[in-house]
């Protein structure tokens, strides 16, 4: 009987806890259903941008696959802007000094994504094969690749390095915040300090201050000890990662703190990881947003994840700089204080009457 009033406790307890039944049965349900839309997405097909080229060449690479982007260039320097510009993934030239084996197709791919690699690579390899039925002359004009950034030797850590980076500053502040937060209000901190003459704004602020200098510290250490120790390829400025993994710590802390009002308890704070930063994992970059469907795509493009592991890989990988980083950088400063704007409302229902 006493086993039997314990399990019915259970239950009960369960079943009134909506929010966990919810996540128990319908969260691993639209996990599994986001995980078949990115692994089974379709293939990626390359934009190649062609100058000096044949018209049978170009041709043929459009005959090879219609959906392949081909762009014609004028010149030369006008293709290799638009590889810069992250218009084409790769940029097919001839060059004219090959003596009698004729002229040698010149490839400069992009390089910072391999998926990309790879296809313009297969694409060229098939084109090959259907343009020179003879394996020497395959050989003899076999195309010359480049990388605008990056190599061949390229390690898997490198491209995903800066992704991971910003998840991992994005995960544990967002969690570490969420729960100190959520901790403040049940021991009744919170509401002591709602019943002084300090307004909303200046709480929010002063907790958003406070776990702040915490995430400078955590952003500086993540960085350093990837960049420093492990090894993870980094063409840029340092000090623009910094501001990068600050900004997508302020995100994840505001964020954070703004949902641990809908929290009743720790586990009902952890029980938002699989709703909030699962999705995030998965739209940030590390599979090519251009294979999903596009109502797919328009959610990656709405979350700060997202747009940090963007500026992080124009950074580390591309080399660039400040232009290309600005917009990335305005988008998490202006979720930073949405999510703020947000906190100072949420503070509303905890305020005693």
């Amino acid at each position: 009987m006493r086993i039997r009033a314990i399990t019915l406790r259970i239950l009960r307890q369960f079943i009134h806890d909506k929010r966990t039944m919810a996540l128990m049965f319908i969260a691993p349900l639209i996990v599994l259903s986001l995980m078949s839309l990115v692994f089974n997405g379709d293939a990626y097909e390359p934009k190649i941008g062609v100058s000096g080229v044949p018209l049978n060449i170009s041709a043929a690479l459009k005959e090879h696959n219609a959906t392949t982007t081909i762009k014609e260039y004028d010149s030369e320097e006008l293709g290799k802007s638009a590889l810069v510009e992250g218009k084409i993934d790769a940029l097919i030239t001839l060059d004219g000094k090959a003596g009698n084996s004729g002229v040698i197709p010149q490839v400069l791919l992009e390089g910072s994504n391999p998926t990309a690699n790879k296809a313009v690579i297969m694409t060229l390899q098939k084109l090959s094969q259907k343009l020179l039925p003879s394996t020497e002359e395959q050989l003899q004009l076999q195309p010359q690749i480049s990388y605008l950034y990056g190599s061949e030797n390229m390690k898997t850590i490198d491209r995903f390095g800066p992704i991971m980076i910003g998840v991992f500053v994005f995960f544990f502040v967002f969690l570490i915040a969420g729960v100190s937060f959520l901790r403040e209000r049940t021991t009744g901190t919170l509401e002591r300090l709602l019943s002084t003459p300090l307004k909303r704004w200046e709480i929010v602020l002063g907790y958003v201050c406070g776990f702040g200098i915490f995430t400078v510290f955590q952003a500086l250490l993540i960085s350093w000890f990837s960049i420093q120790i492990l090894g993870i390829m980094m063409t840029g400025i340092f000090g623009y990662v910094m501001l990068i993994t600050l900004l997508l710590s302020m995100t994840a802390l505001t964020l954070g703190t703004l949902l641990s009002a809908f929290a009743a308890n720790e586990l009902q704070m952890i029980q938002f990881i699989p709703l909030i930063i699962v999705p995030q994992i998965f739209l940030s970059g590390l599979f090519p947003l251009d294979t999903l469907p596009l109502w797919l795509q328009h959610i990656g493009y709405a979350t700060p994840i997202y747009y940090g592991s963007e500026a992080l890989m124009n950074i580390m990988i591309r080399g660039k700089g400040w232009s290309a980083i600005a917009l990335d950088v305005y988008v998490l400063i202006g979720f930073s204080l949405l999510f703020m704007v947000l906190n100072v409302l949420a503070l509303r229902k905890h305020r005693r009457m």
